[in-house]
């Protein structure tokens, strides 16, 4: 169930992609910048040993020096290739310190969205909103509509406010699963028995997909997530009419859903 048509603003893999996706939560944008930061890290040392070996290989070959030099140490030399690396590994680690406790838990989430993985879809609880809970399958091939990626799409959306920090809590009822969506730099995996908190803050509207990056089982691969970006005056809207949606429970919704959805992806 779509809120609004986002789908020109969607985030989802591109052939021959190479970056990242772009990002639309604060802490992908921290992951961007501390990707970027160990890229620029890892070419300037690639750069600097490759014209080393060049060097040496020019200037100490066996034409050049017949008779080799004769010493075991450089006293300044051992210093300065100890403490080099020690300070880029310092340079490395105060980013990465800094992004592992932001991304850990919303300090004061403004709402709570529940995971839970089963093999092979996803349910969605919004404990704030009412406590209705849906699953989400993916669409097979022959129902796909007009834009929707192949593989991504799913018949009931994620749908969430931009501008609002969600508490993200994921679980599994079997299996390990892995809820990920790269747009958000999320990839929290849903372990039985257990829950484990994530947040997220979206900052702008759109479509935003993803999968189950955990191996559970033959239909692993037909897992995706897909998450509805909208204002908090849509979302608002779509609470209202998605608590009488499904609202209807039923003590063999599990079972139910699950042969559903094994016929749709065989």
């Amino acid at each position: 169930m779509a809120a609004v048509a986002t789908d020109a603003l969607a985030a989802q893999p591109e052939p021959w992609q190479i970056l990242m996706q772009p990002a639309a939560s604060p802490v992908m944008e921290m992951m961007t910048d501390f990707n970027f930061l160990v890229s620029v890290i890892i070419i300037l040392i690639t750069i600097f040993v490759l014209g080393l070996l060049v060097y040496v290989a020019y200037r100490f070959n066996a034409k050049k020096n017949p008779v080799p030099a004769k010493w075991s140490h450089n006293p300044g030399l051992e210093v300065l290739w100890t403490a080099v690396p020690v300070v880029i590994l310092i340079v490395i680690a105060v980013p990465s310190i800094r992004l592992l406790y932001f991304q850990d838990k919303a300090a004061d989430a403004e709402m709570t969205l529940k995971v839970t993985g089963h093999q092979w879809y996803w349910s969605y609880e919004y404990p704030d909103h009412g406590n209705f809970t849906f699953d989400a399958f993916m669409v097979p091939d022959d129902e796909l509509e007009e834009g929707q990626p192949r593989l991504l799409e799913t018949d009931n959306r994620v749908v969430l406010p931009v501008e609002t920090d969600i508490r993200i809590l994921v679980t599994a009822s079997d299996v390990i699963h892995s809820w990920a969506v790269p747009a958000f730099g999320i990839k929290s995996d849903a372990i039985p028995g257990r829950t484990k908190e994530t947040w997220v803050r979206i900052t702008r509207e759109g479509v935003y997909y993803g999968q189950c990056s955990e191996l559970c089982g033959v239909n692993h691969a037909y897992m995706p997530i897909t998450v509805e970006a909208v204002s908090k005056e849509a979302f608002a809207a779509w609470t209202a009419k998605a608590q009488e949606q499904f609202a209807a429970t039923d003590p063999d919704r599990d079972s139910t859903r699950l042969a559903e959805g094994s016929a749709r992806v065989q």
